[in-house]
């Protein structure tokens, strides 16, 4: 196929999207359906095209602590992310087509369903180690909620989980420990507090946690929680950020408390606070999370502080960070792995 623009120009060829057969489209869906999001509520569905893979955001699992929808971009760019990684593995360069329309100026009532990207099979180009080794650990990539070991960081892991940030554009700044047992830590103890006691926050709680009977496919499985979620918020202790109580009381939680803290702690951090932004930092938060998962090093996922725009404000604002906080991380090496359910292929996608 040729593209001619106008008389006696040189024909200049453009490139033919590959076709996408069932078995791969499922194959992409499931690595995709991997990411992590909030309380594992994994707000995306998919459209298979003859030639492309359409992420949508899925607003029928929106939290009513997300009225903004931030927490469930975020999510949803973790998934284009693996999406991305997905088509790696076939030996074709992604390309992402994007659809930004802000879903304040959609059309009332807004859809349950918005299309958000559209990927097709690119360029052939062989996967890399360091992408196959990612990929490797998308089975057991999983949000941790125990004990750490206590060890330090592979050498050489941290420079590459910036850089992880980076390529995604985005930032992981890292706070050093004795500011996360006072400045940080601080901060988000009455922030946390507060949350905890709101009765919104509370009931989606209840609603996205599972008892250990459970056959649910999504939610917070009482294996991935503890039954008392660590140092009260009150008293902060050095290494440790407020964890949010998934159990409240119920004594479902089946993952052992306590043990060492993290070993470092960090901030992702984007240039804007917009829905691109909010994309960014989740194709950068899956990229580092399999990356770190490949060295059995996983990650506290600290979202619940900063669903309130003034509280990222004001963390921005104390810490001099280099942008709009997204999410903070705690990251640990632990040597097992219990990851979550996800829905399977056939019940997140359609022609």
């Amino acid at each position: 196929m040729t593209d001619k623009t106008s008389q006696g120009a040189v024909p200049v060829p453009i490139a033919v999207p590959a076709p996408i057969t069932a078995s791969q489209a499922g194959y992409l869906v499931r690595v995709a359906a991997r990411a992590p999001s909030l309380h594992n509520t994994q707000p995306w569905w998919f459209k298979v095209r003859p030639d492309a893979i359409e992420l949508y955001a899925d607003y029928s699992r929106q939290l009513g602590t997300d009225p903004i929808g931030r927490e469930l971009l975020i999510s949803c760019g973790a998934a284009l992310f693996g999406l991305r990684l997905a088509v790696r593995s076939l030996g074709r360069m992604p390309e992402v087509e994007l659809f930004g329309e802000p879903a304040h100026q959609l059309a009332e009532p807004a859809p349950r369903l918005r299309l958000l990207a559209r990927v097709r099979l690119g360029d052939p180009a062989p996967i890399t180690p360091a992408e196959r080794k990612m990929l490797e650990a998308v089975p057991h990539r999983h949000t941790h909620r125990g004990p750490f070991e206590p060890a330090p960081l592979p050498a050489g892991l941290l420079t590459g989980l910036r850089q992880d940030a980076a390529t995604e554009g985005a930032t992981l700044a890292v706070i050093d420990q004795d500011r996360v047992g006072r400045k940080l830590a601080t901060l988000l103890a009455t922030a946390s507090r507060d949350q905890d006691l709101d009765p919104v926050s509370r009931a989606e709680i209840l609603r996205w946690t599972r008892d250990p009977s459970s056959p649910a496919r999504d939610g917070v499985p009482a294996h991935a929680f503890p039954a008392q979620p660590g140092p009260s918020p009150g008293r902060p202790s050095p290494g440790w950020l407020p964890q949010r109580d998934f159990d409240l009381g119920r004594g479902l939680g089946r993952l052992a408390a306590g043990g060492p803290p993290a070993a470092v702690t960090g901030v992702l951090v984007t240039a804007g606070d917009g829905e691109e932004d909010w994309l960014r930092a989740g194709q950068a938060l899956n990229r580092l999370l399999l990356h770190a998962a490949r060295q059995w090093v996983f990650a506290r996922l600290q979202t619940q502080p900063l669903q309130a725009g003034t509280i990222r404000e004001l963390i921005g604002t104390r810490l001099a960070l280099p942008g709009v906080p997204q999410m903070l991380l705690q990251f640990g090496v632990a040597r097992t792995a219990h990851p979550t359910g996800r829905r399977p292929a056939a019940d997140l996608t359609g022609a």
